[in-house]
């Protein structure tokens, strides 16, 4: 694998004290596992506030993470010296969500894709001035755009250019894995299938893998390979995307796929299937944190944390889907497996 990520854990302190009287923490993320390979896409889905972003902030070492462990090709970030954080940084990079706000708008194009590889490379990319246009140009032919877009500065682009624009900057390096946030969400309707083309396009001819933090199921469906859905902190359900999507195992996934739109008018979305809002990560529900809101709520839900279950009936060689729910484990087809 190329990136294990291993009972991830991301806790904020705050000031004084919780509601049962000890010191407070946000749970933002509390034991998240989870794998990706070469030239895969892993999907995080979820409500705001469920931890997606905080993963990828733990991934490109924005924040430290209170425990658990995140493995690169076999190596331990976490246990990396300086040099070691450097290179790993080369390796994997960053598509935002809204290019307006991630591409500084006093700096022009050449200066945006240029400052990753002088900032790596230093003198080696900056004494040779015509290899490092070269470099460049090609990012931008990559990307679809013309190589007079070097001159110009980003307010200059639609939206959709922008996007391309931040999709180069993140190639410059040649990195491996990219995290992806949100990456069409900015964009109109009609740019977005453009954008995921080109996404799709640059995995397959340089074999490159994504973490892609999405609302849009659809656009899930269509672009993952694996996905984890998330609720308050936890992965409740894992596993190769058109098995999850297909045959939803958690309550809560199922909830999520059925109040989706979807092109057909006589499409009915499911209503009814769960109330209320999330609940705290401040203060999060014993047991099943899904409990308070699952129409499937039984007493064991409130006491007592369900383990990741197996579900039957994918292929051997599959990537396992589990999910996490007492239900599963009255079911005769499936079989515990406590993740690592």
């Amino acid at each position: 694998m190329l990136l294990e990520v291993n009972d991830l854990q991301k806790h904020f302190p705050v000031r004084g004290r919780g509601a049962r009287g000890r010191s407070a923490s946000v749970k933002a993320v509390d034991g998240v596992s989870f794998s990706v390979g070469p030239g895969e896409t892993y999907a995080l889905v979820g409500e705001s506030g469920c931890g997606k972003t905080t993963i990828a902030k733990l991934l490109l070492l924005l924040e430290r993470p209170t425990g658990g462990s995140i493995r690169f090709d076999g190596s331990d970030i976490l246990q990396l010296d300086r040099k070691g954080v450097r290179d790993y940084r080369r390796h994997v990079q960053a598509v935002f969500q809204d290019p307006s706000s991630s591409l500084n708008p006093r700096l022009r194009v050449s200066t945006l894709l240029a400052e990753p590889i002088l900032a790596h490379e230093g003198w080696r990319a900056a004494r040779d001035r015509a290899a490092l246009r070269r470099r460049l140009v090609e990012v931008l032919e990559i990307v679809g755009l013309p190589v007079g877009a070097l001159d110009l500065y980003p307010h200059e682009f639609s939206g959709g250019q922008r996007q391309r624009i931040a999709v180069a900057r993140a190639l410059a390096l040649r990195p491996r894995l990219i995290v992806l946030d949100e990456p069409t969400s900015a964009l109109d309707v009609s740019i977005r299938a453009q954008i995921i083309n080109l996404l799709s396009d640059i995995q397959r001819e340089f074999g490159l893998s994504y973490v892609m933090i999405a609302h849009d199921l659809a656009l899930v469906e269509h672009f993952s390979t694996t996905v984890g859905v998330m609720y308050l902190g936890k992965m409740v359900e894992n596993g190769n995307s058109d098995r999850v999507f297909a045959a939803p195992a958690h309550p809560y996934t199922q909830a999520l796929l059925g109040s989706a739109p979807r092109p057909d008018p006589d499409h009915q979305p499911l209503e009814g299937l769960i109330t209320g809002e999330i609940g705290s990560a401040l203060d999060p529900p014993s047991g099943c944190r899904f409990h308070p809101r699952c129409p499937h709520m039984f007493s064991r839900c409130a006491e007592e944390e369900p383990l990741a279950i197996r579900v039957a009936g994918g292929p051997a060689d599959d990537t396992p889907h589990t999910a996490s729910c007492h239900l599963l484990e009255t079911t005769s087809e499936t079989s515990r497996m406590q993740t690592a």
